[in-house]
């Protein structure tokens, strides 16, 4: 791989998951001297680094990695929150002329830095309780319909049983008295103007992708994600937190819990992981056109 990436810009990588993100965003960082920065929201939790496939740690000590690993499952980590904690990373290395590295599969992480990202306040945890218990005791239609009353623009844009959208569409309001639509308005500014950044999205044939997010899968397994899942599932954290949610959790949490067989379960975290790349696909082709979209064993030419 050439080195002539010039350090006063950043590069980022985006692609699913298993199309080799990571493995060319630290090549690029062994010939520049850059850093690798965490783009991916699951992989932000430190309670999961084998079921999201965060770098392994002789992977970490050959070249830096930030915001890997840095969150408590417990926390609510938000894209706003993600996008604090890159401008502080961001500003460091400028200071340091190295080449910041974005490498993940989260596209509001991404449109975050090359767009920027709404403006809403923090939600008190009173409120965001407060919601979340009747989200459990009135169900997610009636959550819906009261959205449709206070906030008419978003309960028409959301599913009807979008559960964790919902939800946070009636926190913003309650809290701010202010609808999100509002809020998306009045945005934050992007991190990264368009002059400073290079964007690639690795789009792999998908039979072949699927085939290796399903081996992937496996091997996460025989790695110890179950162990994982159990000390995760020990804990008894809200299960509306993203954690609990990550790709293949739920699933392993109903096998530990006796309702399915660990075979079902990993059919289930499979299967989830190849949807979750389809709509990835179609995700990043609308929303930011500013990637380039390229094939992985074609990606090192362009650096």
């Amino acid at each position: 791989m050439a080195s002539h990436v010039e350090n006063d810009k950043a590069v980022l990588i985006a692609g699913p998951t298993a199309s080799g993100k990571s493995a060319l965003a630290l090549e690029l960082a062994q010939s520049t001297g850059g850093v690798v920065i965490n783009a991916d929201s699951m992989q932000v939790y430190r309670d999961l680094r084998v079921l999201t496939a965060r770098p392994t740690l002789e992977e970490e000590a050959r070249v830096p990695h930030r915001l890997y690993g840095h969150v408590d499952a417990a926390v609510n980590f938000s894209a706003g929150s993600w996008v604090a904690d890159a401008a502080n990373v961001l500003a460091e290395l400028r200071a340091q002329n190295r080449l910041a590295i974005f490498a993940g599969g989260s596209g509001l992480y991404f449109k975050a830095l090359t767009r920027g990202l709404s403006a809403v306040p923090p939600i008190p945890t009173e409120i965001r309780e407060s919601v979340r218990a009747r989200l459990e005791r009135d169900g997610v239609e009636a959550l819906h319909a009261e959205l449709a009353r206070r906030d008419p623009a978003s309960a028409e844009r959301l599913k009807p049983r979008d559960r964790s959208r919902i939800a946070r569409a009636l926190e913003v309001v309650e809290a701010t008295s202010r609808s999100l639509t509002e809020w998306h308005r009045d945005g934050l500014p992007p991190l990264l103007p368009e002059t400073q950044f290079r964007a690639l999205f690795l789009a792999p044939d998908r039979d072949q992708l699927y085939a290796r997010i399903d081996a992937r899968f496996d091997a996460m397994l025989a790695a110890g994600a179950l162990d994982e899942v159990a000390a995760l599932a020990s804990r008894k954290l809200d299960s509306q937190l993203p954690a609990m949610k990550a790709h293949g959790v739920p699933a392993l949490i109903r096998h530990l819990q006796g309702e399915i067989s660990l075979d079902e379960a990993a059919v289930i975290g499979r299967a989830d992981t190849r949807h979750y790349a389809k709509r990835q696909f179609t995700w990043f082709r609308h929303q930011l056109p500013e990637f380039e979209w390229v094939r992985p064993e074609a990606a090192r030419e362009r650096f």
